[in-house]
């Protein structure tokens, strides 16, 4: 049975998505790969899934994308931690913090802020972990603070941080009907817009394509020659 295989990030929300497939392609099931953010352009090449929904930066040689949205980056800390009374901060205002830097970590610093830890933590996942013991501090996109919440830790914006951009991506050479029609959904196309809407098969299109024949003229009344007269 075909299938469209969407593989996403920790922290991509494809959820409605799929539910705006369900209801415009239900003869083929949308099926999620979940995939960490450095694997995910390689599971593209190696044709594992059909598309991806994958953080910048990332290497695109041979790749689509599509940009989608950008996140704001936050710093995630313990409830009592002194960023916590403020609503945002700037990276000068981590200088004396232990700032982890996860091995799948995505964001792009020129100076990365604050003291480095003794080693770097596996995941974001770990490092969260970290940061509740009190080892350190995790700036990360929002959307993974919120995918780890704990209710011993918080988060505050970073105003001066990188931010971390989510797009679609798929393989340059596999712009298939079914890839069209995700991108109409995941840019909200209509389902009556021209490429959004299901391909139809070519024998109908022909058909819808022919003029109609020429209704068949009525034969002409023949007059009798003959008038009525006025009564």
């Amino acid at each position: 049975m075909t299938s469209f295989k969407l593989a996403y990030v920790p922290g991509a929300t494809p959820a409605k998505w799929v539910r705006t497939w369900a209801e415009r392609v239900p003869e083929v099931p949308l099926v999620l790969v979940p995939v960490a953010a450095v694997d995910a352009a390689g599971l593209l090449r190696a044709r594992d899934a059909d598309a991806a929904l994958l953080r910048s930066p990332v290497d695109r040689d041979g790749l689509h994308a599509i940009p989608l949205y950008t996140e704001t980056s936050v710093v995630v800390v313990a409830k009592d931690h002194l960023v916590a009374a403020a609503d945002e901060v700037s990276a000068a205002d981590l200088a004396d913090d232990v700032v982890l830097h996860p091995l799948d970590d995505t964001l792009e610093w020129e100076t990365r802020p604050g003291r480095p830890a003794v080693s770097r933590p596996e995941t974001t996942a770990d490092a969260i972990e970290l940061v509740a013991a009190g080892v350190g501090v995790l700036v990360v996109p929002q959307s993974l603070a919120r995918l780890h919440h704990r209710r011993d830790l918080t988060y505050r914006p970073v105003v001066d941080a990188p931010q971390s951009s989510v797009a679609l991506s798929w393989l340059e050479e596999e712009t298939t009907d079914l890839m069209e029609q995700f991108i109409g959904i995941v840019r909200g196309r209509t389902v009556n817009s021209t490429r959004g809407r299901p391909q139809q098969p070519p024998e109908k299109k022909r058909a819808q394509r022919q003029p109609r024949k020429p209704a068949a003229a009525k034969p002409a009344r023949r007059s009798t020659g003959k008038r009525r007269g006025r009564a």
